[in-house]
């Protein structure tokens, strides 16, 4: 990652901010030509330190109970365990994390699903994980797509799209908007017309009905980028205890925070689970010191340092791949 230039990182902040905004878009923000974006950020793609997919709404088949799981883990085995963890489809997210535990994850699971057969027998099979703390989420306050911006210097507002607040039932998509998302999930910036003649439609359809699944919330742009790669030192997770009667008065005032990316509640010691990204370390003595102590209502706070991502929106992410292939398996 140290080998990028300050174009390669605006790229892949433009890319972050919108995972199919088009090579001329990105060139016109970054102030250079299209031909230099697309070149560049075609060798990034190829490389694998960027991945673009398009993924559905997490309720599209059905209503689903989510878990924060933190997991420990015997020594040595946390990589191991994570790529275990990263190859369920439930598993949305997956980070090796320092701390008491060794590894946090985020299961999803249908509504009055076996949830002994999920978070004990699914997790405690996996040679290396020892026990386990699941916390049910209760809502999700904050989804991140724009804490990069900065790299712009605020000039791709134009190219952000968080998706619109909305409950995708198991109806709002039929079998050919599914084949849509699933032929976009391997390559999120394929072409229409690629996807148009693999699924035998015209390609006037394909548009039209991905175009309708974004502004419906039905489906959105995910980028997958290291914060490493674009110059970020940390990646924090923070576990609160809030004041129940200042619960929503603390999450509007984290939410204001570009740094904050995630922010949910939970169901057991800590109220408020958030993710925060900052450029240095500097800047969580900063987020720690005055933004959180100046909270009323935050009664205390525990953190975990990411120090690798290894899945995220339900994406294996390629660079951690890559370092969890170089362990060996014991059962070999």
């Amino acid at each position: 990652m140290n080998d990028l230039d300050a174009l390669d990182r605006q790229i892949l902040a433009a890319l972050h901010v919108n995972g199919r905004a088009s090579w001329t878009d990105i060139a016109q923000v970054i102030g250079t030509s299209t031909t230099t974006v697309a070149r560049r950020a075609q060798q990034l793609l190829t490389e694998g330190t960027v991945r673009v997919a398009v993924i559905p709404h997490i309720e599209y088949s059905g209503p689903v109970d989510m878990f924060m799981v933190r997991l420990s883990c015997a020594p040595g085995s946390q990589l191991r365990v994570a790529g275990a963890l990263a190859r369920y489809p439930e598993v949305r997210f997956v980070a090796v994390v320092t701390g008491s535990q060794d590894i946090v994850f985020e299961i999803v699971v249908p509504k009055h699903h076996d949830l002994y057969t999920t978070l004990v027998e699914y997790v405690q099979r996996i040679p290396g994980a020892l026990h386990s703390q699941a916390e049910l989420v209760l809502h999700t306050y904050k989804v991140s797509y724009d804490w990069s911006l900065q790299l712009l210097d605020g000039k791709a507002g134009h190219l952000a799209t968080p998706p619109p607040p909305h409950d995708c039932a198991a109806d709002h998509l039929d079998d050919l908007d599914k084949d849509i998302l699933a032929a976009l999930r391997e390559d999120g910036r394929a072409s229409f017309q690629s996807v148009a003649t693999l699924l035998k439609v015209s390609e006037s359809t394909v548009r039209r009905r991905f175009e309708a699944m974004l502004e419906r919330g039905c489906a959105f742009v995910a980028t997958l980028v290291p914060a490493a790669a674009l110059g970020y030192e940390a990646e924090v997770l923070f576990w609160l205890s809030v004041e129940p009667a200042r619960m929503e008065a603390v999450v509007e005032l984290l939410t204001e925070h570009r740094g904050v990316r995630f922010i949910a509640s939970t169901l057991g010691q800590s109220s408020l689970m958030c993710e925060v990204i900052m450029p240095t370390t500097a800047d969580i003595h900063h987020f720690t010191s005055r933004t959180l102590a100046a909270i009323p209502g935050i009664r205390s706070w525990t953190a975990s340092v990411q120090l690798l991502t290894v899945k995220r929106a339900f994406l294996s992410v390629p660079w951690a791949q890559r370092r969890i292939a170089t362990v060996s398996d014991p059962a070999e």
